[in-house]
């Protein structure tokens, strides 16, 4: 089959290497791309936010499928304009993707279906924003309503510095915070049909140790050897079931990737967030690990065929990834910097592009993860630094802690 991929960041470059390896894409083209998935597709200009323009690449490729990567082509409706060209489409509508879209929105749906999750109030005052904060106290969750690219949360024991990231985002989420290990599922649905992948973890603070600001990731692993062994069990039929029943009730079916962002409190697991599309760094070391076809299982998803589809299968051991970032990242990133050692096997590109002497160069804060696989975690995070190693980016940083609390057993639910 051809395959259109829309979007130009890892959790694409990701998607684009897992989709080369699977015998039934016989072409993948990549819009916009970077230079890493230059290497494993064909790229294609395009603006991945246009419904229009992405509709009319679909149809001028010939595409057989269309994977829409990033969350703003999703919550603009990119998928209704490709489906409405008669072209599968792995992207849940418009209207689903508010699920991300709207805080509020995902908070209202978790509601109506009975999900586990933490208290919250929507705000759109200061006088609303602080009465929030005098119910919950410290440590204070303050969420932008709207696509902030992964940094619009804010948590924090510092009073003035929740009001202030309420006051610059307007509409707010505020929640009560949700104490334990945090865990990524995702899960690919049909609408009707859900599958879950392998759970994961990511580390959002910027610093060793959780310190720092939040970030859009810094890292991850999988598997999660702490995790409960009824965990995805239990997820799938308090969380995954009775959301997508909802969002059927509704008549806007959630189909494409339902990632659930958990906290595993005292009380069971309660959800962070959801988002409508693959998280990144996260996709990186799940699709490492996953030996069922790619193309296969998302095509399943995008025609009403999943529950056809045999069970998944993965591969033994664990990955790692390590996420290299510009200098000054996630403040406003340093560009232009010459890379060496991003082409090594492992290495998935984000923030980078191709200077006209042919030098890669930083284009982003976070700009590369080195991904590796191993026997079990530990070996995997030795490969993964080891591959950092080689990297040379000037101003860059990385943390030096990833998986390394699973790996020494420091994880307790």
């Amino acid at each position: 089959m051809r395959v259109l991929l829309i979007g130009s960041g890892g959790r694409e470059h990701a998607l684009a290497v897992g989709l080369a390896a699977d015998p039934s894409v016989e072409q993948l083209i990549a819009a916009p791309g970077n230079p890493g998935i230059a290497a494993v597709a064909e790229l294609r200009d395009v603006s991945a936010t246009d419904p229009a323009a992405v509709a009319a690449l679909a149809v001028e490729v010939a595409a057989d499928l269309v994977i829409i990567g990033p969350e703003a082509p999703l919550v603009a409706g990119v998928a209704d304009a490709v489906r409405a060209k008669g072209i599968a489409c792995f992207g849940p509508s418009g209207a689903a993707a508010q699920l991300e879209g709207s805080k509020a929105f995902a908070k209202d749906v978790m509601a109506a279906a009975g999900v586990p999750t933490g208290r919250s109030y929507s705000c759109t005052t200061q006088a609303e924003v602080a009465a929030a904060l005098d119910d919950f106290g410290p440590p204070y969750v303050v969420k932008n309503d709207g696509l902030a690219a992964g940094k619009g949360v804010v948590v924090t024991a510092d009073r003035s510095a929740a009001e202030a990231h309420a006051r610059e985002c307007g509409r707010v989420v505020i929640e009560e915070f949700l104490d334990g290990p945090e865990v990524s599922l995702f899960v690919v649905t049909d609408g009707t049909a859900a599958v879950p992948l392998m759970p994961a973890q990511d580390f959002k603070r910027a610093l060793d140790g959780d310190e720092g600001p939040n970030t859009g990731g810094m890292g991850a692993y999988a598997p999660l050897p702490w995790a409960p062994a009824d965990l995805v069990e239990r997820v799938m039929a308090e969380t995954v079931g009775p959301t997508l029943a909802e969002m059927r009730g509704r008549g806007t079916p959630f189909a494409g990737l339902l990632y659930v962002g958990l906290a595993l409190t005292g009380d069971g697991p309660k959800v962070i967030e959801f988002n409508a599309r693959f998280g990144d760094p996260e996709t990186q070391v799940v699709l490492a690990l996953l030996a069922t076809p790619l193309g296969e299982l998302l095509r399943a998803a995008a025609t009403g065929t999943l529950a056809e589809l045999p069970p998944l299968r993965w591969h033994d051991g664990a990955a790692v990834t390590v996420v290299v970032a510009s200098h000054n990242y996630p403040g406003t990133p340093r560009t232009g910097d010459v890379i060496t050692g991003g082409e090594q096997p492992g290495v998935i590109h984000a923030g980078t592009a191709r200077r006209a002497d042919g030098a890669l160069v930083s284009a982003g804060g976070r700009v590369l993860s080195a991904t590796a696989t191993g026997a079990d975690l530990a070996a995997a995070r030795a490969a993964a630094y080891a591959l950092v190693e080689g990297i040379e980016l000037a101003g860059s940083h990385h943390r030096a802690d990833i998986a390394l609390s699973a790996v020494e057993g420091r994880i307790a639910v």
